[in-house]
């Protein structure tokens, strides 16, 4: 049996509450579950100390018994002092999507063209008043 160090939703319609709970992989996210080790209240300010709640020694217990954290409970764990998190790189995570890389290159084009208008009316001006000089 595969299992999870999970969050489980509760609390009301746009007012979430959250168990931290060991279950197994295949039950559903609200589900049944073994046991319940913390909660999570995300209502609450970042710096409160009721924000996250963990029992570490039951925490501990499961992950030697081969409990495998998702990546948010993952956080949590990490910033309780219980297991490390890897550092994440993704260096396409700050490079423009497909459209708005079509967008750029749309908007330059435009650029390039009103430099070349207006380029093109300051030479003209200069050809006309010889024009008008020679009626």
């Amino acid at each position: 049996m595969a299992l999870k160090i999970r969050l489980a939703r509760g609390g009301s319609k746009k007012r979430p509450y959250y168990r931290i709970v060991i279950a197994d992989a295949r039950a559903p996210r609200d589900g049944r579950f073994i046991d319940k080790v913390g909660s999570y209240n995300p209502l609450l300010p970042k710096d409160s100390a009721e924000r996250v709640t963990l029992d570490a020694d039951a925490v501990r217990a499961w992950l030697a018994k081969g409990a495998q954290p998702t990546d948010r409970v993952l956080r949590f764990l990490d910033a309780a002092g219980i297991m490390t998190r890897p550092a994440r790189n993704n260096p396409k995570k700050a490079e423009p999507g497909e459209r708005a890389k079509e967008r750029a290159a749309e908007r330059a084009e435009k650029e390039a063209a009103a430099a070349e208008a207006a380029a093109a009316p300051a030479e003209a001006p200069a050809e006309a008043p010889s024009e008008d000089a020679a009626e």
